[in-house]
């Protein structure tokens, strides 16, 4: 889950990014500001992932906000500028923002950023997944996660710890959000590698260390399933034949 905060005044623009994040599943909101010590105090103690901010006559000194948080934070927000002039585009650069939006924002430009920061914040790094549903939030330790298997329009989570946990999205939403150690093998499958024991290419199945589960994979997928066997096997085969 990426956390994202807002500094703005203009309540259009904010339901505007807000309907736009809503379409992506590993987005959340921490809140907006338009004041400056309330908002330097949210991002010092949530650390979000994304911070939009109008530099426009919403705090004074906005590019001195960001100088500030640089001497309290090692890890820093990816900020995404909003301004209605594009006169302030060499400082938005010259102090580390990521992008820059021009208001009035359009839902094309807003979905455009939001595609970049996905590339910008690596997947690997997380740690947990969010399963949202109304005011449900319901967290999952990925390294807990041995394999995911779609029903239908819905996902089981079948858990390290025996449980089987369902999320009403679908498989290809959480494939792009799970670290690189998941791995789709087949349509209705993705696979936590980890913990893998053994690869069978005739009955073309994995089984999984806990519980001793045999997960289909396809032919489809035997890219995948060959990186996974090079990883475990980490270039070492010994034959007991």
């Amino acid at each position: 889950m990426r956390n994202y905060f807002i500094i703005d005044n203009n309540p259009r623009s904010i339901q505007r990014i807000k309907n736009v994040l809503e379409d992506f599943y590993e987005f959340n909101c921490i809140g907006t500001s338009c004041d400056y010590d309330k908002a330097m105090n949210i991002v010092l103690k949530e650390t979000p992932d994304l911070v939009f901010f109008n530099i426009e006559n919403v705090i004074d000194k906005p590019f001195e906000f960001t100088q500030e948080l640089n001497l309290f934070k090692e890890t820093f927000p990816v900020f995404i500028a909003i301004s209605s002039s594009k006169e302030n585009v060499y400082d938005v650069i010259k102090n580390g923002f990521f992008d820059f939006l021009l208001s009035p924002l359009t839902e094309l430009d807003i979905r455009k950023t939001v595609l970049k920061v996905l590339k910008k914040i690596p997947a690997q790094s997380r740690k947990n997944i969010c399963l949202k549903s109304y005011k449900d939030y319901q967290y999952l330790k990925t390294d807990e996660i041995l394999f995911l298997k779609a029903d239908n329009n819905a996902t089981d989570f079948y858990m390290n710890d025996g449980s089987i946990i369902s999320a009403y999205k679908t498989l290809k939403t959480f494939e792009s959000i799970l670290p690189n150690n998941f791995h789709r093998i087949h349509k209705s499958y993705i696979i936590n590698k980890n913990f893998i024991s053994r690869i069978q290419y005739g009955k073309l199945t994995c089984t999984i260390k806990r519980n001793s589960y045999e997960v289909p994979f396809t032919k489809t997928y035997i890219e995948n399933i060959e990186s996974i066997n090079k990883d475990l096997a980490e270039y070492s085969y010994i034959s007991v034949n």
